[in-house]
C-alpha cells in the first residue's frame, strides 16, 4: 500500500491580520489589567485559541449579564450589533472593540447609507456572528440572503435605493453567484466599491484553486464553527479533490491517505500555525518524506491596535510582544 510521499503547503494559509489584531488584544488586555478578561463570544473561531486564552484568564460570555459591573470586557473580531454596543456601554463595562477593521468597514458602509435611505440585502450564512452584527447595526430595512433561492423570495420596503452587503468570510465563487441574482433582480443595486469578502478570505481560497490539482487530497486546519475554514474545505472538494477539516492532528484518519501520495494542506484564518505543524508531524508519521510549500501571495497587512493597549512608555508598562503570524515580522 503506497504511504503519503510530499506534503505541499497551501501560501497564504492561517492566521490573517484580524485574527492576530484580536488575540493580541486579549492577551495586552491580560497583561495590562490581569485576570479576570471577559470576551463576548469566542474572539475568533478556533478551539485551540480559545482554549489558550482561557488557560491565560480569558472568560468567554454570550450574554453580558454574566459580566460583573465595571469588569473589562473585549467584543469579538466577528463584531457586534449596536444594541450590544449599548447594553455594554449602559453597564459600565471598561470596553476594547477587537471587531475585524474590515468588518468595522461594512457596518460604518450600512450606517452611511441607512442615513441615506437606503435598505440592505445581506449575503450571508444566519445564525453567524458577523452577520448578527452587521445586521444588528439597523432595527430594520435589511434583509438577509443565503442562496440564489432567497434572492427570488427576498421582498426589500422599497427598491429605489438598495444596496448589497456581505458576510467577509463567504465563497467568493457563491457570493458572486448571488450577487448575480440580486443585480437580475433588482438592477439599480448598489454594491461596495471594494468587495466586502476580505483580502484573506480571498488569498486563502485562491490558494486552495491552486493547491488542489496538484494534491490527491486537501487537509483544512480549522474549526467546526470557522467559516472562512468550511468554505476551503468545500472549495477543495468542488474542485474534485476529496477534502476533510480537522480542529487538530488528533482528527487524523490514517485510512484517508492510503494509496495517495501528494496530501495538500491549508488552514483557516483563525488556526494557528502551530496546529498545521502539527498536522504535518502526524502525516511524517503516516509515511511523508518531504514538505513543500507553494508559491503564494506574502501578506504583510497588519491592523493597528486599539488605544490604551499600546506599550506605554510613560506608565513603564512592560508588555511582551506576541510575535504576530502574520504582517512583515512573521516569517
Amino acid at each position: 500500500m503506497q504511504k503519503p510521499q510530499e506534503i505541499l503547503l497551501a501560501e497564504p494559509r492561517g492566521f490573517c491580520a484580524g485574527v492576530d489584531r484580536a488575540i493580541e488584544i486579549v492577551e495586552r488586555a491580560l497583561q495590562k489589567f490581569g485576570r479576570p478578561i471577559y470576551v463576548r463570544h469566542e474572539i475568533v473561531h478556533n478551539t485551540y485559541v480559545v482554549n489558550d486564552l482561557k488557560a491565560k484568564g480569558a472568560i468567554f460570555i454570550e450574554e453580558l449579564s454574566d459580566v460583573p459591573p465595571g469588569a473589562t470586557l473585549i467584543f469579538s473580531a466577528h463584531g457586534v450589533s449596536k444594541a450590544v454596543q449599548e447594553e455594554a456601554k449602559a453597564r459600565g463595562f471598561h470596553i476594547f472593540d477587537a471587531t475585524c477593521p474590515l468588518v468595522t468597514k461594512v457596518h460604518v458602509e450600512v450606517a452611511k447609507l441607512a442615513q441615506e435611505g437606503y435598505e440592505f440585502i445581506m449575503i450571508g450564512h444566519k445564525g453567524h456572528p458577523e452577520v448578527e452584527g452587521t445586521m444588528g447595526q439597523l432595527d430594520h430595512g435589511i434583509h438577509l440572503v443565503e442562496d440564489v433561492e432567497d434572492v427570488a423570495r427576498v421582498q426589500p420596503g422599497q427598491t429605489e435605493k438598495l444596496a448589497v452587503v456581505t458576510q467577509t468570510t463567504l465563497s467568493v465563487d457563491d457570493a458572486a453567484e448571488i450577487s448575480a441574482a440580486v443585480r437580475a433582480r433588482f438592477p439599480n443595486v448598489r454594491e461596495p466599491k471594494q468587495q466586502d469578502i476580505c483580502y484573506a478570505t480571498q488569498n486563502r481560497q485562491d490558494a486552495v484553486k491552486v493547491l488542489s490539482p496538484q494534491v490527491d487530497v486537501v487537509i483544512v486546519v480549522g474549526s467546526p464553527t470557522s467559516s472562512n475554514s468550511n468554505r476551503l474545505r468545500e472549495l477543495a472538494a468542488k474542485l474534485g479533490t476529496t477534502a476533510y477539516m480537522v480542529d487538530s492532528a488528533d482528527e487524523l484518519k490514517g485510512e484517508w491517505f492510503h494509496g495517495l501520495a501528494r496530501v495538500g494542506l491549508t488552514a483557516g484564518a483563525s488556526a494557528p500555525e502551530i496546529l498545521v505543524q502539527q498536522v504535518i508531524d502526524r502525516i511524517k508519521a503516516l509515511g511523508a518524506v518531504s514538505v513543500r510549500t507553494m508559491a503564494g501571495i506574502d501578506e504583510t497587512i497588519k491592523f493597528p491596535l486599539p488605544k490604551g493597549l499600546k506599550i506605554d512608555a510613560a506608565t513603564g508598562l512592560e508588555l511582551s510582544e506576541r510575535t504576530p503570524e502574520t504582517g512583515p515580522s512573521a516569517h
